[in-house]
């Protein structure tokens, strides 16, 4: 099992894009961190895996 961690990312920065193509659209999640761009391309059911995360991280905080 590992044991060490690598640091969160701290995003400076979010930008949201769709792109379309043969198979449907995907949404892109641009995020600046501190230590570079972050891309992300996600589709119907991992935009809702993240909208429920989110939605169990926003009463911590």
């Amino acid at each position: 099992m590992r044991k060490d961690k690598a640091a969160p990312l701290v995003p400076t920065e979010i930008h949201v894009s769709t792109v379309r193509d043969e198979a449907g659209a995907l949404g892109v999640l641009s995020i600046r961190t501190t230590e570079g761009l972050l891309d992300i391309a996600l589709d119907r059911q991992a935009a809702d895996a993240i909208i429920s995360a989110i939605g169990s991280i926003r009463p911590k905080l």
